[in-house]
């Protein structure tokens, strides 16, 4: 089998198992295997299928970039992960999106969810779009973009779903919130700031963290130490 073509198949196989089980095969399963053996179900497959795609990533040709990929380039990809760092560190607490019981609204939209109501899944689409913009070969487009791509389908499921649930209180949300980053900012409906201590300080520390991994995980210095010489 050619080597990009199992890429996407492993892709594939992650964002599709992932849109069945969350949404038409959800309920029968849990009918069938109760609420903990269904999210151990969800869980091994979630890895059969990362670890798939690791498989066929590694195996993958080696592929000369599509454009050349300089210093510029670096620089925008990594305060893209400093931004998406920040997201996914803030949509932790308080997120309307999670399942949380009691859950109540906040008079208006702050930090991180006056950014965007979906800050976690607009995380992992920041992440697609760095590393797009500095790794451009085949497999990590279909990779990348894959992620990207489902994080935003998942998001606009999400919407859907929520506003099927909870109509009353995803109405007011969707109200002071936006599905774009930085659209409800730049309608007036929420402003920017208010962010709370773990979104900035977790933020950085996460970003500080992934970009030193590529060091030891992929021999690339990424973020800003490929500008401290390590």
């Amino acid at each position: 089998m050619d080597g990009n073509l199992e890429v996407a198949l492993a892709v594939g196989a992650f964002a599709g198992s992932h849109l069945l089980m969350s949404h038409p095969l959800r309920a029968p399963m849990v009918k069938a295997l109760r609420e903990i053996g269904f999210r151990l179900v969800y869980v091994l497959v979630s890895f059969a299928c990362l670890w798939w795609i690791s498989r066929a990533y590694r195996a993958a040709p080696v592929e000369a970039p599509l454009w050349d990929v300089g210093d510029a380039l670096w620089g925008l990809a990594t305060l893209i992960m400093l931004i998406a760092s920040v997201l996914l560190m803030g949509s932790l607490i308080g997120n309307p999106a999670l399942p949380a019981p009691n859950l109540k609204l906040p008079e208006r939209a702050k930090g991180v969810y006056a950014i965007t109501r979906h800050p976690m899944l607009w995380s992992f689409a920041l992440w697609a779009i760095a590393h797009i913009l500095v790794y451009p070969v085949t497999a990590n487009l279909i990779v990348a973009g894959g992620i990207g791509l489902f994080a935003l389908v998942g998001a606009a499921g999400l919407d859907a779903k929520k506003s099927a649930l909870q109509p009353e209180l995803w109405t007011a949300w969707k109200a002071m919130t936006s599905f774009m980053p930085f659209q409800a900012i730049a309608e007036g409906r929420a402003r920017f700031g208010g962010f709370r201590p773990h979104d900035l300080a977790g933020g950085v520390v996460i970003w500080l963290a992934a970009t030193w991994a590529h060091i030891p995980a992929a021999g690339i210095a990424a973020g800003v130490w490929r500008w401290l010489g390590f």
